[in-house]
C-alpha cells in the first residue's frame, strides 16, 4: 500500500468514529420525541404503574425533568454535564446514573470474559481436527453451533442445570456459579462462529512450503500448529474483538432470562421506560467499550504482522477449495425442503385449543403450540419471510462490507461504533421513526450486521495490498484496475462471502429478537423468530414447538456453508473426488 494512503487512515478513522459517536448519541437523546410518545407518560408508568396519568401529574413530571425546554436543550445540558464527568440523574429512580452504568459494565465484562472463555474452548475443539488432518471440512457442524439461538439455549440450560438438576443458580448475580449458565448460552454460538473462521483459513497455510520444511526438519506438531495459527490470526483478530463486544452489549436476551443486571439489560430497561439519562449513559459505555476493543484489536494485529505490513513483504497463502461430499448439502437441503414443503400444505392460522401443546403425531408431525396451531404449518409458511429477509440483509451486508473494505479508515471507525450497539436498541430507534414491522426490523439489523464483514474485508485488503506479489505486479506495469479485479477482489471476496453465510442464521435470530420485543414481525405471522419466542413460556411442557424452528435455523446454517463450500470445490477442482466431512 502506498505510504501516503496509510498516513491518511488514522485521520479518516478518527473523524468517522467521532461523527458516528455524535450521531448515535444524538439519536438516543431524541428517542422520546422521535417515537411520538409522551416521555412524561412513559416515566410516570415506570415510576408507578397504578397512578392515574392526570394532566396535573404529567405536568409535574415535565417541570421536574425540564421536558418543556425541548430535546436539543436537554441534549446540550447532558453533554455539558458529561464534560464534567456527570451522567445526570435517572428520570425514573432519581439516582445518579454513573454508579448504575458502572455496575452494569462490571457485570457484563465479567460475563463477557466467562463467555469468551467458553467460545475459545469450543473454537479450539473445532480447529483441532483441521490441524490434525491438514484439510478443511464442510463447516456444517460449526455453522449449526453458531446458529443455536442464545435465548433458547439459555432457557434450556436454566431448566436442565438450574431447575431439574439444581446444580446452578437460575437467576441473579451472586458469585462465579451465576456465570456458568449465561456464559455457556453466549459462548456456544460465538465459539462456533470463531472456530469456523479460523478453521476455514488454516488449510491453505498448512499447504505452504515452510510447513513441509519444518516437518522434515523434525519440528514438533505443536510448534507447527502454533506457527500456523499465528499465520492465520491477523485478519481474524478484529473478529475476536467484535465478538467480545457483542457478548457484552448483545447479551440482552440472555441477561433477561437469567435476570443478570448487565449493561445490555440496563439499556433495554431504560429504553422501554424512556429513562433518557440512564439510556444515554449505558449506550455511551457500550460505544466506548467498542472503541477501546477496536483499538486493542488493531494493535494486536499490527504486532502479529510485524514489519511485513510496513515493508509490503507479506506473502498470503492461496485460497484452497474445500472438497465436500455432495451428500452433506443434499441431505440438509432435503430435510429442510421436506419440512417446508409439507408445512405449506397445511393451515398455519387454524386455532384449536382442544389440542394445544400436543406432542408430535401423524395429525401434527411437529406438534402444536400454545393455541393449538400446527407447528409444521407455521414453520413452512414462515420460511419465506424468515429466510428471505435474512438473506436480503446478509447480501446487503456483504456488498457494503466489500465496498468499505477498500476504505479501511472509514470502515474501522464506523464499525467500532455500529458493532457496539445492541440490536434491540437500534431496533427501538428505527421503530421510533418508521414504526414496528418487518421492514423496520430488517433495516435495523442491516445497520449493525455489516461491521464484522467489513472488518474482515478491510484486514484482507490491507494484507493483499502489502503482499510482495502485488509489488511485483506493479513493477511489471499492471494497471490498478487489473490488480483490483484479477487479484485483490477475488482473494478478498471468497472468505468474506463464506463469513457472511456463516452469519446468516445470526441475522435471522436478530430479526427474531426484535419480533419478540414487538419491533419486527407481529403475531399471528408464522415467522420463525416469533415461533421461538412464543414457545419459550412453555418450553418445558412442549419443547417441540421451540426446537422445530431452532433445528430449521441450524439446518439452514449447515446448508448455506456446506453448499457454498461444495460449489467452490466443484468450480476450483473439477473432476476430483470430493472428500467427506462436516
Amino acid at each position: 500500500m502506498k505510504p501516503p494512503a496509510r498516513r491518511l487512515w488514522p485521520g479518516a478513522a478518527g473523524a468517522t468514529r467521532s461523527l458516528s459517536l455524535l450521531a448515535v448519541v444524538a439519536a438516543v437523546g431524541l428517542l422520546p420525541w422521535l417515537s411520538g410518545r409522551d416521555p412524561a407518560l412513559s416515566v410516570l408508568r415506570a415510576r408507578s404503574a397504578e397512578q392515574e396519568p392526570t394532566r396535573e401529574a404529567l405536568d409535574a413530571i415535565r417541570r421536574d425533568l425540564g421536558l418543556d425546554a425541548g430535546p436539543l436543550t436537554l441534549l446540550g445540558r447532558w453533554a455539558a454535564g458529561l464534560v464534567r464527568g456527570d451522567l445526570g440523574l435517572s428520570w425514573v429512580s432519581g439516582t445518579d446514573v454513573g454508579p448504575s452504568v458502572l455496575a452494569g459494565v462490571q457485570v457484563s465484562l465479567a460475563l463477557m470474559g466467562a463467555a469468551f472463555g467458553v467460545a475459545v474452548l469450543l473454537g479450539v475443539a473445532l480447529v483441532a481436527p483441521v490441524l490434525l488432518r491438514g484439510r478443511a471440512s464442510a463447516g456444517a457442524g460449526a455453522a449449526m453451533l453458531a446458529a443455536v439461538p442464545e435465548f433458547l439455549l439459555a432457557t434450556v440450560g436454566l431448566l436442565v442445570g438450574g431447575v431439574w438438576l439444581g446444580w446452578l443458580p437460575t437467576s441473579g448475580w451472586d458469585g462465579p456459579a451465576s456465570m456458568v449458565l449465561p456464559a455457556v448460552a453466549l459462548g456456544v454460538p460465538a465459539g462456533g462462529l470463531l472456530g469456523r473462521l479460523v478453521a476455514d483459513a488454516l488449510p491453505a497455510v498448512l499447504e505452504e512450503r515452510w510447513v513441509e520444511l519444518w516437518r522434515g526438519a523434525g519440528v514438533s506438531r505443536a510448534l507447527v500448529s502454533a506457527a500456523a495459527l499465528r499465520r492465520v490470526l491477523p485478519p481474524l483478530v478484529p473478529q475476536f474483538g467484535m465478538a467480545a463486544v457483542g457478548l457484552t452489549g448483545g447479551a440482552v436476551a440472555v441477561e433477561t432470562v437469567f435476570a443478570v443486571p448487565g449493561i445490555g439489560r440496563t439499556a433495554l430497561g431504560a429504553a422501554k421506560s424512556q429513562d433518557l439519562p440512564l439510556l444515554q449513559g449505558a449506550v455511551l459505555a457500550l460505544l466506548l467499550l467498542g472503541l477501546v476493543t477496536g483499538a486493542l484489536s488493531a494493535l494486536v494485529r499490527r504486532r502479529l504482522l510485524g514489519p511485513a505490513l510496513r515493508d509490503a513483504s507479506l506473502s498470503l497463502p492461496p485460497p484452497l477449495p474445500v472438497r465436500v461430499h455432495p451428500a452433506i448439502p443434499l441431505t440438509l437441503a432435503s430435510l429442510l425442503a421436506t419440512a417446508i414443503g409439507w408445512g405449506l400444505l397445511r393451515d398455519p392460522y387454524a386455532v384449536n385449543t382442544a389440542v394445544r401443546l400436543t406432542p408430535p403425531s401423524w395429525a401434527h408431525p411437529l406438534g402444536t403450540d400454545g393455541l393449538g396451531r400446527d407447528v409444521l404449518a407455521r414453520l413452512g409458511h414462515g420460511a419465506a419471510s424468515t429466510v428471505g429477509t435474512a438473506a436480503a440483509v446478509c447480501l446487503l451486508s456483504l456488498v457494503l462490507s466489500l465496498a468499505l473494505g477498500f476504505l479501511p479508515g472509514v470502515a474501522a471507525g464506523a464499525a467500532d461504533i455500529a458493532n457496539a450497539l445492541p440490536p434491540v436498541i437500534v431496533g427501538i430507534l428505527v421503530a421510533a421513526v418508521a414504526g414496528p414491522g418487518t421492514g423496520g426490523a430488517a433495516f435495523a439489523v442491516a445497520l449493525i450486521s455489516w461491521p464484522p464483514l467489513a472488518a474482515h474485508a478491510a484486514a484482507l485488503v490491507q494484507e493483499v495490498r502489502a503482499s510482495g506479489f502485488l509489488t511485483a505486479q506493479r513493477a511489471i506495469g499492471a494497471t490498478p484496475s487489473w490488480i483490483l479485479t484479477r487479484h485483490v477482489l477475488p482473494t478478498v471476496a471468497a472468505p468474506v462471502a463464506r463469513h457472511a453465510l456463516l452469519r446468516l442464521p445470526g441475522i435471522a435470530l436478530a430479526l427474531a429478537s426484535l419480533g419478540f420485543l414487538g419491533l419486527g414481525a407481529q403475531p399471528p405471522a408464522p415467522e420463525w423468530g416469533l415461533l421461538l419466542d412464543e414457545s419459550r413460556a412453555y418450553v418445558e411442557r412442549a419443547p417441540w414447538a421451540a426446537l422445530s424452528p431452532a433445528i430449521a435455523l441450524a439446518l439452514l446454517a449447515g446448508l448455506a456453508v456446506s453448499g457454498a463450500a461444495y460449489a467452490q470445490g466443484v468450480a476450483r477442482t473439477p473432476g476430483k473426488e470430493p472428500s467427506v466431512g462436516i
